[in-house]
């Protein structure tokens, strides 16, 4: 009888997974059944961007932080995969830190080439795992949205490859409560267009700060502000940005 695998996600990393074993069939290997469970409607995880924030249309939590106009932070050449290059799928050479579409789009090349859809099951979130010590197997409940079904199903082998860190952490400072504006983490950040001449407050010191502070300030923010726990960032900001200690409080609209 043949092995069974689940995958949970169809990221980039679920994907990757599935282009492995494609490849080991393609060169003549006997591979395990394989079943890719996505709670989405589409693949690319992380890239398959979404204006939603909070829960999406089924009451799932919105695993994804991707915003609107983000753009890669790492050259496409540290990120391009070895079998699959940027050159084969667009034809012609492309500039070194693409936007987020384009990596979506080069992410979706390769395993359509691959032909592996038909192994991902969308719109089914996994509900638990739980494993047999006596059988050593798993047993996968998941929730399929599209046919609004509860099942479960016998599995050898689980790959997680659902990610990580996507359950904000929001710290808390007081008069966070009586704040007359918005107060969101990073994770629902989604149009700069949403602070154009507005004043931001930026907590926090690294990478995200530094992108999603860029962006309000390309797209109009009246101010920015970042604040940091350790070490400012440093870096020569605009005459409208500046970097102070962290946030103890706020009054009113005042930090």
């Amino acid at each position: 009888m043949s092995k069974r695998v689940a995958i949970i996600g169809a990221g980039p990393s679920g994907l990757a997974q599935l282009r492995a074993f494609q490849s080991a069939k393609d060169k003549g290997a006997d591979i395990p059944d394989i079943v890719c469970f996505e709670k989405q409607k589409d693949w690319g995880g992380m890239w398959n961007y979404t204006w939603r924030t909070g829960l999406d249309e089924n009451g799932e939590p919105v695993h994804g932080s991707m915003y609107r106009y983000l753009w890669s932070n790492g050259p496409k050449e540290c990120l391009e995969f070895a079998d699959y290059t940027f050159d084969e799928h667009f034809g012609r050479p492309i500039g070194s830190y693409p936007p987020r579409a384009v990596l979506w789009d080069y992410i979706k090349g390769r395993v359509e080439k691959a032909g592996v859809r038909d192994y991902i099951r969308f719109n089914t979130a996994v509900r638990q795992i739980s494993y047999d010590t006596a059988s050593q197997q798993f047993s996968v409940t998941v929730q399929d949205y599209s046919q609004d079904a509860q099942y479960s199903e016998t599995f050898d082998y689980v790959v997680v490859a659902s990610g990580h860190f996507s359950t904000p952490n929001v710290p808390f400072f007081p008069g966070f409560e009586t704040f007359g504006g918005r107060v969101l983490h990073a994770h629902d950040f989604r149009d700069a267009l949403e602070f154009k001449g507005k004043d931001v407050l930026i907590v926090g010191g690294s990478y995200s700060a530094e992108d999603i502070g860029s962006q309000c300030y390309k797209y109009g923010a009246r101010s920015i502000t970042s604040c940091y726990r350790s070490a400012p960032m440093g870096y020569q900001w605009p005459a409208n940005w500046e970097e102070k200690p962290l946030l103890q409080k706020v009054d009113g609209n005042t930090a």
